[in-house]
């Protein structure tokens, strides 16, 4: 059964799973569903429709589910996801969706969102990312997965943060951060391959040096993205991590940082 601390307050529409921990004088809403073995601590308030999985930590004083801030909002029924092992520390702030996309915000599994952090509405973060505190996502962001943001960062809305990128402390976001880079600065400049957090990941010596030739021949060689993008077609050899890349670039909305 539950454990729920007699401080704390359950909505009886709420569904916890065997082994869920409730903290004292933290509150849980009507439309919340808890999964197994998760750990509310002290004081966390979670309202509005709201799905966290299973193994999570959630630390005192954070807030998840509560309404977007966007003057549009209207008190729609949207929604906050939250996957599996996830570890979210103190003052953190997850909001729900607008209407404006799909209707909800997600986070993924396997990450480490450290204090004083916000996600906002819409916002889709993949797996095993690190938010350094007070790290912070501006409505509609994206983020892939293992990429690393540092402390003090802000990102603009619809800003997308690749996979396996590094953001720098105190960056200010306001183009895309592509997959596999560096970036920092008070407004964001690109640095070239995060070399040392692909080598921690496994990727290979030959993955590692093709990237940084792509990212010469884009960034370095060429004034304008797209005939970077094609010059890297015709002379380079695909592979899997290149076409993550060049896909990423190709989707971009907001414009590439450079």
């Amino acid at each position: 059964m539950p454990e729920i601390h007699s401080t704390a307050i359950v909505g009886s529409g709420a569904n916890l799973g065997q082994g869920v921990k409730i903290g004292p004088f933290s509150i849980i809403g009507d439309h919340v569903t808890i999964g197994p073995d998760t750990v509310i601590g002290p004081h966390v308030y979670i309202e509005g429709h709201v799905q966290i999985g299973e193994r999570n930590h959630i630390s005192p004083f954070s807030c998840i589910g509560t309404s977007p801030q966007d003057i549009g909002y209207r008190g729609e029924d949207t929604r906050v996801i939250i996957g599996n092992d996830n570890v979210i520390r103190e003052y953190v702030t997850i909001h729900r969706a607008t209407t404006k996309e799909a209707w909800q915000t997600v986070v993924g599994s396997h990450n480490f969102i450290m204090s004083y952090c916000h996600i906002a509405h819409d916002c889709i973060l993949g797996d095993r990312i690190i938010m350094a505190n007070v790290a912070t996502l501006g409505g509609h962001s994206r983020v892939g997965d293992h990429a690393n943001i540092g402390g003090l960062v802000a990102t603009h809305q619809f800003v997308r943060i690749g996979p396996y990128a590094f953001v720098g402390g105190m960056t200010g976001i306001a183009q895309d951060v592509p997959p596999f880079m560096m970036a920092s600065g008070a407004r964001a400049t690109l640095y070239g391959i995060n070399q040392k957090g692909l080598g921690r990941k496994g990727f290979t010596r030959n993955t590692i040096n093709g990237l940084k030739k792509a990212y010469r021949i884009i960034w370095r060689e060429n004034n304008r993205l797209q005939e970077g993008i094609q010059q890297v077609r015709d002379e380079m050899e695909s592979f899997p991590e290149l076409e993550v890349l060049l896909g990423f670039l190709e989707g971009s909305k907001r414009g590439i940082l450079r």
